[in-house]
């Protein structure tokens, strides 16, 4: 499968191309930067620190290529994936699509483009993450009623979005499971007079250093409480899942696909 690999010198991008150049079946013919980065020109084995050349120039014009690939990879800002999906939809080419901090009506847009091409939109990409995600969904049917819901999150210091689409997924799946909207119970951080609100999910952000995710979703009840968590000691377990997400929708035709899906879950 050919792919092109977006952003390849960020904290995803790098560890895609690693993964990608890597997985036998795959071959990276494209990648593709913002204007104005430094690393435009130069091959993308040395841009994604993979130690040698592989023969393929960073560009900043993703039209330029796009006919090249079967597979867009996108883990880059929300405002450069808009300009991916656009122009994704417009070669009828498959995306995998992992940028999160997504409006709503943006998210509406990536959801239509599944109307049009093979489109997997994923907040998170680890096999890990999405089987604690069916631990959350049963652990919520036997107790979640109960329980005072907390969801604590932990990313580096340069992460834009919070809460983390990861810990927001959760949350929607938690609200979900007990047959609620997550708008009406979700309350983010608290300071002063705050008593909890019975019912009600917390969400808690901690951006420091060079954490690479963490995830810890909390079940209180009176004398005992029950914590979820996950993870992740860098990023490459999320390459990891998006080059399988990339090579499910080989062959695949338009529709909106599921990381659930690939992983079997």
């Amino acid at each position: 499968m050919n792919i092109i690999v977006t952003a390849p010198r960020g904290k995803m991008g790098h560890f895609i191309t690693k993964v990608a150049e890597e997985r036998e079946g795959v071959t990276v013919v494209g990648a593709v930067a913002p204007k104005g980065r430094d690393y435009i020109g130069k091959d993308v084995g040395e841009v994604a620190l993979l130690g040698k050349s592989i023969g393929v120039l960073v560009v900043d014009d993703l039209e330029s290529i796009i006919d090249k690939c079967d597979c867009i990879i996108d883990f880059s800002t929300k405002e450069f994936s808009m300009e991916v999906l656009d122009l994704a939809i417009a070669h009828k080419k498959a995306l995998v699509l992992g940028t999160t901090g997504f409006s709503e009506e943006e998210k509406k847009k990536i959801e239509d483009a599944g109307k049009e091409i093979p489109m997997l939109y994923a907040a998170n990409t680890s096999k890990l993450v999405n089987v604690m995600n069916k631990v959350l969904e049963m652990v919520t049917k036997a107790v979640g009623e109960e329980m005072d819901i907390e969801i604590l999150e932990y990313h580096d210091q340069l992460k834009k979005d919070a809460p983390s689409g990861t810990s927001k997924e959760m949350g929607e799946l938690i609200a979900h499971t007990m047959g609620k909207d997550i708008k009406d119970l979700a309350v983010y951080g608290r300071e002063g007079h705050s008593p909890r609100e019975k019912g009600s999910i917390g969400y808690h952000s901690i951006r420091s250093g060079n954490i690479s995710s963490s995830h810890t979703v909390m079940f209180g009840g009176i004398g005992e409480r029950l914590e979820i968590t996950h993870h992740a000691y860098d990023y490459e377990c999320f390459a990891i899942g998006a080059v399988d997400a990339a090579l499910y929708l080989k062959d695949k035709g338009v529709g909106n696909y599921t990381i659930k899906e690939v992983l079997g879950l």
